[in-house]
């Protein structure tokens, strides 16, 4: 008989939700019987629906609205569901409640170490609530992380990462980013894609440009919202760097942008688990500068895959830009082997795998009750 699967996530993004959405949609192919609350005019429904998956046109918005708990809850007893995964607060807070008393196996997300303590009591609302059975930890950060706030039952982690495909990054050609600024054809150009938060520590790479000699072409360009904060404004204007720092801010084409660089730089300073930015610009074959944070330094084999550096050493970071620049075959070496990395160590045929894996030992622990 079929495991029943409920999932409760928001997949209007495609680009960002499409390694989750493609666990489910391998599912689906191998037999299980998928079941996804999510807006309907999502543009994976139709991906979802063409496998069989049944789409349910609900999300939940209030954290603790009572009729949405209860709709939750009709459905896990309407299509006698085996495991419910929540992906998101609202899904997690009420997809909890709308458990209790049943026999299904209640599976969480985490995809961010950080802002869960055992001391904490609304924690106890979601990651550490008595009812979740297991967690599914995009990296090992997260799981470590979370492991020290479990005062019982260590066993309810799992580290599965969130996987990908390069045939998705086969057709991102690069944009003209350099005409559309103005810039050199032999322009060096390195790459940030973020949404600016304290987490990515933005400052320390602001720095580590304005340590760079003057005299050479190295441009950085930020993409995403915020990053023309005070602070940041400061930061290049004191270094004197305000030709060569571009924010562009939120870019729909951001995949043809980095295609356009020569190396992806993250300077994050904690909380993260593997970056999907960093992924992305090595699917596409640039190589990564990255801090040594838990979580994302799994992305990367030193030396290999891309280039380490200490979080909050903007010296050590500007030393590993100017490599980059100086030595365009370990350069292009780097970005063939971080596109391997990817291929190999997040593949998503292995999420696939390892997620119908625990389905099936959850299930079965059920069974034996």
């Amino acid at each position: 008989m079929a495991i029943k699967v409920l999932v409760i996530s928001d997949y209007r993004n495609y680009i960002t939700a499409r390694p989750e959405a493609e666990i489910f949609i391998g599912l689906a192919k191998m037999g299980f019987q998928i079941y996804i609350m999510t807006y309907k005019e999502a543009e994976l429904v139709k991906e979802f629906e063409a496998v069989g998956i049944k789409v349910i046109d609900f999300h939940p918005k209030k954290k603790f609205d009572k009729s949405e708990i209860q709709r939750i809850r009709e459905t896990l007893i309407e299509k006698e569901i085996d495991i419910v995964h929540l992906f998101n607060n609202p899904a997690i807070v009420k997809g909890i409640r709308a458990s209790k008393g049943l026999k299904v196996k209640v599976v969480l997300y985490r995809g961010y170490a950080g802002n869960i303590h055992w001391y904490d009591p609304f924690s106890y609302l979601k990651f550490l609530h008595p009812r979740v059975d297991k967690i599914f930890c995009n990296s090992m950060g997260v799981e470590e992380f979370i492991q020290k706030q479990l005062l019982f039952n260590k066993n309810k982690t799992i580290t599965i990462n969130k996987g990908h495909n390069l045939n998705w990054y086969a057709d991102y050609p690069p944009y003209g980013i350099k005409k559309e600024l103005g810039l050199a054809p032999d322009t060096f150009l390195l790459i940030n894609v973020a949404n600016n938060r304290r987490m990515k520590g933005i400052p320390y790479l602001l720095k580590a440009i304005n340590n760079l000699p003057k005299e050479l072409p190295i441009h950085l360009l930020l993409v995403g919202r915020d990053m023309d904060t005070k602070e940041n404004l400061r930061i290049i204007e004191k270094g004197g760097s305000k030709k060569r720092v571009h924010i562009i801010g939120f870019r729909k084409n951001v995949l043809n942008i980095v295609s356009a660089c020569d190396v992806f730089v993250l300077s994050s300073i904690k909380g993260e688990s593997i970056t999907k930015s960093v992924i992305e610009a090595m699917s596409l074959g640039l190589a990564p500068i990255i801090s040594d944070i838990p979580g994302n330094k799994e992305l990367v084999i030193n030396e290999e895959s891309g280039l380490i550096t200490r979080a909050k050493k903007p010296k050590e970071l500007s030393n590993a830009i100017l490599r980059l620049y100086e030595n365009k075959s370990l350069r292009e070496g780097l970005g063939r082997n971080a596109k391997k990395r990817i291929d190999s160590y997040l593949n998503i045929n292995q999420t696939i795998l390892k997620t119908k894996q625990l389905y099936e030992e959850l299930v079965a622990n059920k069974n034996r009750r």
